[in-house]
């Protein structure tokens, strides 16, 4: 699915963001539905370390909010959205510019809702890849995010302040 102009809005804010910002990569694309975002993380002197490879908290601070931001936009203001742990799998060093693309589908959040309904909260775990152009791994990322209904006069007091 294309960007609509809302998605593409959010992303330039995205970018921006100085928190973001500071970890060099950019939102490259995020789709119309947010059920796939996609990120760049180059290689140059803000993301380059002492050995001349992508600093590993460059490429951690890259992944980190992604998953957290999609399915704040899927569930909305009814829940309660925060990560809660990362595991990480360095494979090679980035010697070049990486990609993630991070893929969340409806299934994912029906699945997610009623799981977070019938428990009253739910910690779904997410796996995205940072890859080179040819498609070579360079680390995984293991992302566990903590799910749980808002409380109603939380939700109720979120709709009308927005």
């Amino acid at each position: 699915m294309p960007e609509t102009f809302r998605t593409r809005l959010f992303r330039w804010g995205f970018n921006l963001y100085p928190a973001y910002r500071g970890t060099g990569a950019r939102v490259t694309y995020i789709a119309g539905d947010w059920t796939e975002v996609r990120i760049r993380l180059p290689l140059n002197w803000r993301t380059r370390n002492t050995v001349r490879t992508i600093f590993g908290g460059s490429m951690y601070g890259a992944v980190d909010p992604i998953y957290m931001q999609m399915l704040m936009y899927h569930l909305g203001p009814d829940y309660v959205v925060w990560d809660k742990a990362a595991r990480i799998r360095f494979r090679r060093p980035g010697r070049e510019q990486l990609y993630a693309t991070f893929r969340l589908s409806p299934d994912d959040v029906a699945r997610i809702r009623t799981a977070a309904h019938e428990h009253g909260k739910t910690e779904p775990e997410f796996t995205v890849e940072l890859v080179n152009a040819s498609g070579e791994v360079h680390a995984i990322f293991h992302k566990l995010l903590s799910v749980r209904p808002r409380a109603r006069s939380q939700a109720a007091a979120m709709q009308e302040t927005t």
